[in-house]
């Protein structure tokens, strides 16, 4: 595609660590972008990938919108979201999921907001999300999985909404403005321990920057079925509350408010351990399961305010 002068440069950064075959469909999505090749810088951040991520980057070397591989070696997805940051060279940072679908105009309706705000206001856009299942959705989790439907068309969205980190951009200068991404709040390896991108959005909208969502450019999250474990939800939801203590804790007023959820969070535990206990005695399995998984999120809750407050992740 011949150069477009009016088109802003955008880098898309794909953060990735051993998920080879998804990097594949990921990567064939977006060789299929419709946007200048000559605009468009694609990168796949390799966290120390130990599988053929390394050979599935070079499949794409000869063809549109080919990626160049980065090797991060600092363990953790924030620390390759800001190596991201570091190598891009577009007006535009489209930081990427390695495991999401997407349709051929993605590119174009991610920045298109960026495009029309000429008072330079929006820090951040994310693009909807939703949640396929390529081996199946069981019963019992169906409830914790949607898509995110924050509005029916692009603009603004409240300060208790926030895009997700699979399909997020930025104006490239923001990070200059709010600084890079906070890795003490970090997925590493197997854990499930994050939350740097909402910490990211908080402190966009500190700095008095508008928040977007933007459903047209939406893509499909792969959830296959090592995620639709009671294994995978109920450490999902662990480490999801301790992401959300370490978040809260760097704020004003932590302390009292930590309390009062340690408190809380003591008795949701007791209360769903005894709605588990009666749903199993009665054969109800589902409401058992899910029972089990709320108790854990409030044991994540438990085990994480101590040391939020004693200075430790």
């Amino acid at each position: 595609m011949s150069a477009a002068p009016d088109l802003p440069r955008v880098t898309v950064a794909i953060c990735t660590y051993n998920r080879a075959a998804y990097l594949r469909q990921t990567l064939a999505g977006i060789a299929l972008q419709d946007y200048p090749a000559d605009r468009l810088e694609v990168l796949v951040i390799d966290n120390n990938s130990s599988d053929n991520t390394a050979d599935v980057v070079a499949e794409f070397a000869a063809g549109p919108h080919a990626p160049r591989r980065v090797l991060e070696n600092a363990q953790g997805l924030d620390h390759a979201r800001n190596r991201g940051i570091a190598e891009a060279t577009g007006d535009y940072l489209i930081l990427a999921d390695d495991d999401i679908l997407m349709e051929p105009d993605w590119v174009r309706q991610l920045i298109a907001p960026f495009r029309a705000d000429s008072t330079e206001r929006i820090g951040c856009i994310g693009g909807e999300v939703i949640p396929v299942f390529p081996d199946g959705l069981p019963n019992w989790i169906k409830e914790w999985h949607a898509p995110l439907a924050f509005r029916p068309d692009a603009g603004p969205v409240s300060g208790r909404d926030s895009p997700m980190g699979a399909n997020l951009t930025f104006p490239k200068k923001v990070f200059a403005r709010v600084g890079v991404f906070a890795t003490g709040l970090d997925r590493k390896g197997a854990s499930l321990f994050g939350g740097g991108d909402g910490e990211m959005v908080r402190r966009i909208r500190a700095a008095g920057l508008e928040v977007w969502f933007a459903p047209a450019a939406k893509v499909l999250h792969q959830m296959p079925a090592s995620r639709t474990t009671f294994r995978y939800a109920a450490c999902h939801a662990f480490d999801s509350a301790r992401s959300r203590v370490a978040d809260r804790a760097t704020r004003p007023g932590a302390t009292g408010y930590l309390l009062t959820r340690f408190v809380g969070n003591a008795l949701k535990a007791l209360g769903f351990a005894l709605v588990a206990l009666v749903n199993s005695i009665i054969l109800r399995r589902d409401a058992a399961k899910q029972a089990l998984v709320r108790g854990w999120r409030a044991c994540g809750y438990l085990y994480q305010i101590p040391r939020s407050l004693c200075g430790r992740i």
